[in-house]
């Protein structure tokens, strides 16, 4: 049977579901502890955990594996993506993976065919995806389950976000008293959280039903400048998925891609090698212009076809 089975087949995942509400209470509640000065850490705060964390970490190095860094870089980014709430690096890539390998065919984990509000948040709420320990994953990602600090920060994941939750508060109190420390608390955790979310979602969900197709590839995957702005150039998506393994998604001068901008900017300094750039008029991947296979693709040639998001 599939690793994601149908979605009509699973209950709720309360814990999951729990925290998703309680955070999108707190990002609400935030909306009246506005300070500009919290608003500003807390939108530094965003990128570092969804641009250099998702987009950068998660997706564009673990995942297809686009460029190459120190290992103490690979684990700084890696650390950084945990305060997205996106869970530990072996749940994220393997799902990440899954996707790639069955984009909006039966076994994607979140395919817009199953409903828009599956794709964006039903799969994780409802879906089977929170349901599959490291060891049931590791067969998607036997690089990263021989790794064993991304094995420790896949099952503690929480921690980081629990430190930095404890230091915006202690600085809060520092600096302005109980309102300030509970603000940048609201902010810097819930709003930034739960904003960040929804775009890294919306990767999953609009850009699979709604945007440009430059290439002809076998999913849904469109280019959407308005999921691109706001998710550090992950919102180029049908190139992504023509190109997996490319480290800039945004091919041509006008889509704007800061992830791939940083990553440029790690290479000019040294800390990026190996550095895989697609151009538009490169010719489709075999994998990505025609798989005619409907089975799950074993691990290793999963890293060979997409060495590595949604």
């Amino acid at each position: 049977m599939d690793m994601y089975g149908k979605k009509a087949s699973q209950g709720i995942n309360w814990i999951t579901t729990i925290f998703m509400a309680l955070f999108h209470i707190g990002a609400i509640a935030a909306l009246f502890f506005f300070s500009w000065k919290v608003f500003f850490v807390t939108l530094f705060l965003w990128w570092v955990s969804f641009g250099w964390g998702i987009g950068m970490g998660y997706h564009r190095l673990l995942t297809h594996r686009g460029f190459k860094t120190p290992k103490w870089m690979e684990y700084f980014l890696t650390t950084c993506a945990t305060l997205a709430l996106e869970g530990g690096p072996i749940f994220w890539v393997a799902t990440h993976r899954i996707h790639h390998q069955k984009s909006d065919r039966d076994g994607d984990p979140h395919s817009p065919r199953e409903g828009l509000w599956w794709s964006h948040a039903g799969w994780i709420l409802t879906g089977a995806a929170m349901h599959h320990d490291t060891a049931i994953l590791k067969r998607y990602v036997p690089d990263l389950s021989k790794d064993k600090f991304h094995v420790l920060l896949t099952k503690y994941h929480w921690v980081p976000q629990v430190i930095l939750g404890v230091m915006l508060l202690a600085y809060g109190l520092a600096t302005g008293g109980i309102v300030t420390g509970i603000a940048y608390v609201l902010w810097g955790i819930f709003l930034r959280v739960t904003f960040g979310l929804h775009w890294t979602w919306a990767v999953n969900s609009v850009t699979h039903v709604w945007g440009n197709r430059r290439f002809k590839t076998r999913d849904d995957s469109t280019n959407n400048w308005w999921v691109a702005a706001f998710s550090f150039g992950e919102g180029w998506h049908n190139n992504h998925h023509a190109h997996p393994t490319s480290a800039r998604h945004g091919l041509a001068w006008y889509e704007f891609d800061i992830n791939w901008l940083c990553i440029a900017t790690l290479r000019l300094f040294g800390l990026a090698e190996d550095v895989r750039v697609a151009k538009i008029a490169q010719p489709l991947p075999v994998h990505a212009a025609h798989d005619d296979n409907d089975g799950m693709m074993p691990a290793d040639a999963a890293m060979a076809a997409s060495a590595g998001y949604d």
